[in-house]
């Protein structure tokens, strides 16, 4: 056991695994100083639009002007690069450099995948060491945002992000059925659990008098930030590597509307 100062309180008989998770933490943190917000977009579970949504996320404020970082935290089951219809593979150079997609600086494990059918079987540890990689080795520059795909579930991966990286919050993604507000409602816990922010809820998939979006903002105490409408343009833009808010104003505008709920600084 180890003594170790937290939020500026000294604590006695620490495991020494707690400073580890400090000791990265404050590594991280001056690795990446030149980012002036971090916003997580998270599900419980795959399937429910949450790479929709901060794909879309990160080129409306783009588009706004801002410099923005997409980071795919999603180490094991990587789309974002798919989404942008880069296939490109490149070699693991270290310092890591994000690619250029269309003004976006974006990174993924799928820029390092010869095969994008070749599945990713790794442990939990490699997962992790490839999360902080992302964070420690990576020349993401200045950035006035950095949007991050994390990695759905409540178990060792996001656990870890949530823990090392200083966030300014989380916006929760689900769909409007039942089972993905309550497993949305799961996540939201877990991330208050861990003392990150819960910006709000993005219900997808959307159509008239859906409630999913509500029941989870509800039972965590957040609004909802914007219901995306069921539309196959989404999948159309996405499956031909298109970003749908540059394609589509009616599209740009649901997420307009988002950007300007998150009530960060910075955003006008």
């Amino acid at each position: 056991m180890v003594d170790v100062e937290i939020g500026g309180q000294h604590v006695h008989g620490a495991h020494p695994s707690i400073l580890n998770v400090i000791n990265q933490r404050k590594n991280i943190k001056e690795k990446l100083s030149g980012i002036k917000h971090r916003i997580g977009v998270y599900s419980a579970k795959g399937g429910v639009g949450k790479t929709t949504v901060a794909i879309n996320m990160a080129y409306t404020l783009s588009s706004m002007g801002y410099k923005v970082g997409l980071l795919d935290a999603d180490i094991d089951t990587p789309n974002v690069m798919l989404f942008l219809g880069k296939k490109d593979v490149v070699d693991p150079v270290y310092p890591l450099k994000p690619m250029d997609v269309m003004g976006v600086r974006a990174i993924s494990t799928g820029m390092y995948v010869d095969d994008e059918k070749k599945p990713i079987i790794w442990r939990g540890p490699m997962v992790g060491k490839m999360i902080r990689e992302f964070f420690e080795n990576t020349e993401w520059g200045d950035l006035d945002y950095l949007i991050l795909d994390l990695p759905p579930g409540t178990s060792d991966a996001p656990l870890s992000i949530m823990q090392l990286l200083e966030l300014d919050g989380i916006v929760l993604v689900t769909t409007p059925q039942k089972t993905a507000a309550t497993n949305a409602v799961r996540s939201g816990l877990m991330a208050k659990r861990l003392g990150v922010a819960l910006l709000g809820v993005v219900e997808t998939m959307s159509f008239d008098k859906t409630s999913g979006g509500s029941e989870v903002a509800e039972a965590l105490g957040v609004e909802v930030l914007g219901r995306i409408k069921h539309n196959k343009k989404f999948d159309v833009y996405s499956d031909s590597g298109k970003v749908p808010v540059l394609e589509d104003n009616d599209i740009r505008e649901e997420f307009l509307s988002i950007i300007n709920r998150l009530h960060i600084p910075g955003v006008r």
